[in-house]
């Protein structure tokens, strides 16, 4: 009986992610007949990782992929379906799918209109562009969008990559990106900014010093949620806090809104989950807001 791996794969767009998926199905069996590059650096990127597939064209990937794989960008996505549609080459049943987080089926739409079967699957992980980042997919949550008919057949291609199905409605698909970035882009750039103070205030080694702590965190947060919270905001230690702003405010002033952004999110959490008296943690955000209207106040002189 066929099976989706018995369809060839053509990745369009020699991206991070489009290398690691395409060297990670072709580990899983299924026959990769090319993939498309136009930059230098995506060019060299495919013959790192790929070596032995094929630099090829979209029109021979139409003519020749059962399995479509859009590795471009989000804004691309739409154009790539459209260029694919008016090729003429695209024929019933074929397979186009993405593999942004953000976008669902409704992009593929031009595709889907002459027949192809629209499929969104996104790997919930980071890719560096080397050739390891396939070995980092198996067990990964894939979150994926299909139409209820076509659902067997994203759900065998991400069991075949040792991936775990997550569904996801088309409609909730840019909320799901949304707190993706929330929880791994943005925490990249909070870490970053704690080794910047820590380095302001004299530390050699900024992440050997944040490494156990973060680690920590991270596992319990995943565990317990607003529950791992510590520190002055959930003790409400108000004098903590208002000195935490001042030293900012003297040796690091570019980190301060985050501070008093970030502390006012984590009081209103902690309030909401009854993590201390909600009077004391209304005295933290009231000491927050003020500090904050002063730091827009002279921002604004």
């Amino acid at each position: 009986m066929p099976t989706i791996k018995d369809r060839p794969v053509g990745v369009v767009g020699a991206g991070r992610v489009g290398t690691a998926l395409g060297l990670a199905l072709v580990r899983a069996g299924y026959d990769l007949v090319g993939i498309t590059a136009r930059s230098d650096a995506s060019r060299q990127r495919a013959a790192d990782v790929l070596p032995d597939i094929p630099l090829v064209d979209l029109p021979t990937i139409a003519k020749s992929a059962g399995i479509i794989l859009l590795s471009v960008t989000d804004d691309a996505i739409g154009p790539v379906a459209t260029e694919l549609a008016e090729s003429a080459h695209l024929q019933p049943g074929q397979i186009v799918m993405h593999v942004s987080g953000a976008c669902g089926l409704t992009v593929l739409a031009p595709a889907t209109d002459v027949g192809a079967v629209p499929l969104a699957i996104h790997p919930a992980m980071t890719f560096s562009g080397l050739a390891t980042d396939a070995d980092n997919l198996a067990g990964l949550a894939y979150a994926i969008t299909a139409r209820p008919d076509d659902r067997p057949l994203a759900e065998e291609l991400v069991r075949d990559l040792a991936g775990v199905p997550v569904w996801i409605a088309d409609e909730d698909r840019t909320l799901y990106h949304a707190a993706l970035v929330l929880g791994a882009n943005n925490l990249i750039t909070l870490l970053a900014a704690a080794m910047d103070a820590l380095a302001a205030a004299g530390v050699p080694d900024p992440g050997f010093v944040l490494a156990p702590l973060v680690r920590t965190s991270l596992e319990n947060a995943l565990r317990h949620g607003d529950q791992a919270l510590t520190g002055p905001v959930r003790r409400a230690d108000t004098g903590t806090i208002d000195a935490h702003v001042r030293a900012l405010r003297d040796r690091a002033p570019e980190l301060l809104p985050a501070y008093l952004q970030f502390g006012l999110v984590t009081a209103t959490r902690a309030r909401r989950a009854a993590l201390n008296e909600v009077d004391r943690l209304d005295e933290v955000v009231a000491l927050l807001e003020a500090r904050a209207a002063e730091a827009n106040g002279d921002a604004g002189r």
